[in-house]
């Protein structure tokens, strides 16, 4: 099976891995793991079989890049005072939310990537415990209980409906973000749903490249 240019694999899934490794490592680490990721990727692409899922592919080799960055910022000296986090300087409206990363770091490493790779990559809960080591359930528990933490965290708009995540087999939403709102839960928590969507699931979504 012929696979498409390399240029077409970064056009496509670009915006899904910033918003991946943004949610995963914060806004100030997100630029450098993206081009990591993709760096990695052009080198490895060749070997791709032409039948894989390029979209789990994309986010193994991200979740890699944000250990690495983890493991780097962890062996760094920590500064006496420590600056506040800040929104971008480019005044765009769709840039990062400096209070959902905040709620977004205090979860617990396994659910934020949990909620990162699933509602932000569309990755079902099967290929995200692939990923990450653990048992599909495990990553299904995860993802919902970080998400039900940050609709109770995320200040703006608290989601009082805290509805289960349905089982990804049976989900057939685009998984990029672009749900119509009609079908359950996934929807709306990729940041274009419909009634049932959270502040901290569209800003989640927002950010293209």
């Amino acid at each position: 099976m012929s696979k498409p240019p390399f240029e077409q694999i970064v056009t496509e899934h670009g915006p899904m891995v910033l918003r991946v490794v943004r949610a995963v490592l914060g806004p100030h680490d997100a630029e450098d793991a993206w081009s990591e990721t993709f760096l990695a990727a052009l080198r490895a692409y060749p070997e791709l079989p032409g039948d894989a899922n390029v979209a789990a592919w994309l986010v193994t080799v991200a979740h890699r890049k944000a250990i690495d960055v983890t493991r780097a910022n962890a062996r760094r000296p920590v500064p006496a005072g420590v600056l506040p986090e800040r929104p971008s300087a480019a005044g765009r409206p769709e840039d990062w939310d400096p209070d959902l990363w905040r709620a977004l770091k205090a979860l617990p490493e396994r659910q934020r990537h949990a909620v990162a790779y699933h509602y932000l990559a569309g990755l079902p809960y099967k290929e995200i415990a692939a990923v990450t080591g653990g048992s599909t359930d495990a990553a299904r528990r995860a993802a919902a209980d970080g998400m039900r933490t940050l609709r109770r965290t995320y200040p703006a708009h608290p989601d009082p409906d805290p509805d289960p995540d349905p089982d990804p087999e049976t989900d057939t939403r685009t998984r990029t973000g672009t749900g119509t709102g009609t079908s359950t839960g996934t929807d709306t928590s990729t940041g274009t749903g419909g009634r049932g969507s959270t502040a901290a699931d569209n800003e989640t979504g927002a950010k293209g490249r």
